[in-house]
C-alpha cells in the first residue's frame, strides 16, 4: 500500500557593577523542570536546590552579559568554565575592565570569537565545494579559543586538502584526530510514518541479530528497492532484504539496517488514543482474537484477526502486472494506503506489518472503522532472518 509522497527602559553603567544579589536572583528565579534538574543535579553530583541555584547564576550572568552588549562594551564571545563562571573576551584594557566591574570574568584572548568565525566560515566554503570525505566536524571552540577539526580518516585527497587549508591558519586551528564517524541519530516509533524515494510507508517493529546488529522488519513491497530510508526527513535505516517483487509470487516481508545511532522504540504508538503501549512479546494471537494496527493513514485502527495463511493478488496501481503474496494474516482492521508496514499488536504481544487491503476502501477515522486488511506474520519474519524481537 505505496502512496506518492505529497507536498506537510535600557540599564545604566551604574547597574552595572554588580551581579543581582542572592535574594533578588532567588525573588525572580525562574520554576525549572524537576525532572530536569534531577538529571543536572545527578550529573553534577549536588542536590537539586544546588543545581537550581547555579542555573539562577548562570542565569544573572547572562542577563548582565547582554546589558553589556547592548551598551557596546567590547565583548568578543563568551563562554562558562567548569565553575559555573561566565568567561568573557575583551576586545581591548578598557573592554576588559567594564566586564570586571560587571561581576563578571574577563579574558584577553588571541583569537576572540569574531575572527575565529571568519575561519569556521571559510572551511564552511571549502566543504561545500567539495565534501571532506573523512572529517567529521568543525567548530569554533571560544575556551580553547580555536576552530576544532575532527578527523576520523586522512586517506581521502579531499580531507587531505581540506586539513592543508585549515592548518594554513595556525595556531587558530586544532585538528583531533581518530574522532569516531558521524551519524543522524532517530527513535522511530512503530506506525510512525517513513519515507523513500517519493513513496511512504509505515514504520514496523525493531530487532535484532545474534551479533546484535539493529533491523527494522516491514513489509516487503516497502523496501522492494532495498531504499535509503527516513524519518521526519532524516535517514535512519537502509532497506538490506525483500521477499517482495511485482509480478513474483512473493512474500511480503522484508529487512533494513539501522543506522548506527539510531534506535526503533519499543513501544507501539496509538496516537494519542491509547498512550504508548510496551511490547512485551512475540507470541502469535489465536484467530478471533482483538488486533490493533498502527500506521501514518489510518492512524489508531482496531479489529479481530481472522485467519492465517492467507494468499493474496495484489494489482499494481501504476498497470503493471499482478503480485500473488503468501503466508499473509487477514484481520477485520480497516487501513488505507501508506498504513504498509504499520505495527499490528494484540494486547501487549507484537503481531505482524501491514501488507495491504481493497484498493478502493475508505475508513471513517474511528477506531472501530468497519473494513479488512492483511499484515504479514512478525513471527515468520523473524524466523526467516534469524531476528529476535527487541522488547
Amino acid at each position: 500500500m505505496r502512496n506518492a509522497l505529497v507536498a506537510a527602559a535600557a540599564g545604566t553603567l551604574l547597574s552595572l557593577t554588580a551581579l543581582p544579589t542572592a535574594q533578588a536572583a532567588q525573588d525572580s528565579a525562574p520554576s525549572y523542570d524537576r525532572a530536569m534538574l534531577r538529571a543536572l543535579a545527578t550529573s553534577l553530583g549536588v542536590s537539586e536546590d544546588a543545581a537550581a541555584d547555579r542555573l539562577d547564576r548562570q542565569a544573572a550572568q547572562q542577563d548582565t552579559l547582554g546589558r553589556l552588549d547592548r551598551q557596546g562594551a567590547g565583548t568578543d564571545g563568551a563562554f562558562f568554565d567548569e565553575q559555573g563562571r561566565l568567561v568573557v573576551n575583551a576586545a581591548d584594557a578598557k573592554a576588559g575592565q567594564r566586564i570586571e566591574e560587571a561581576g563578571l570574568t574577563a579574558r584577553s584572548a588571541e583569537h576572540g570569537q569574531a575572527a575565529l568565525e571568519r575561519v569556521k566560515a571559510e572551511l564552511d566554503r571549502l566543504a561545500l565545494k567539495k565534501t571532506p570525505e573523512g572529517v567529521t566536524s568543525w567548530s569554533v571552540d571560544l575556551a580553547s579559543d580555536r576552530v576544532v577539526v575532527k578527523v576520523n580518516d586522512t586517506g581521502a585527497a579531499s580531507a587531505t586538502s581540506f586539513l592543508k587549508a585549515a592548518r594554513a591558519h595556525g595556531d587558530a586551528v586544532r585538528v583531533v584526530m581518530d574522532a569516531p564517524k558521524l551519524s543522524t541519530q532517530a527513535v522511530v516509533t512503530p506506525g510512525d510514518e517513513m519515507t523513500f524515494d517519493g513513496f511512504l510507508c509505515s514504520v514496523g517493529y525493531g530487532a535484532q541479530d545474534s551479533s546484535g546488529k539493529q533491523f527494522l522488519v516491514t513489509a516487503g513491497h516497502c523496501i522492494e528497492n532495498l531504499p535509503v530510508l527516513e524519518y521526519q526527513g532524516e535517514r535512519f535505516a537502509q532497506g538490506t532484504n525483500s521477499r517482495f517483487a511485482v509480478g513474483s509470487d512473493s512474500v511480503d516481508m522484508g529487512i533494513a539496517a539501522v543506522d548506527e545511532g539510531s534506535s526503533i522504540a519499543t513501544e507501539v504508538g496509538t496516537w494519542g488514543q491509547a498512550g504508548r503501549i510496551a511490547i512485551e512479546g512475540g507470541e502469535r494471537a489465536p484467530v478471533g482474537a482483538d488486533i490493533c494496527k498502527s500506521g501514518r493513514t489510518t492512524q489508531w485502527t482496531c479489529g479481530k484477526v481472522e485467519s492465517y495463511d492467507a494468499t493474496v493478488t495484489y494489482s499494481d496501481p501504476n498497470g503493471g502486472p499482478e503480485t500473488v503474496v503468501t503466508g499473509l494474516g487477514s484481520s477485520s482492521v480497516c487501513t488505507e494506503g501508506g498504513d504498509s508496514g504499520g505495527a499490528y499488536i494484540s494486547g501487549t504481544q507484537a503481531q505482524g506489518m501491514t501488507s495491504g487491503g481493497p484498493s478502493n476502501q475508505s475508513c471513517d477515522g474511528g477506531v472501530d472503522s468497519p473494513g479488512s486488511s492483511y499484515f504479514q506474520p512478525l513471527d515468520d519474519a523473524l524466523a526467516h532472518y534469524g531476528l529476535t524481537l527487541n522488547k
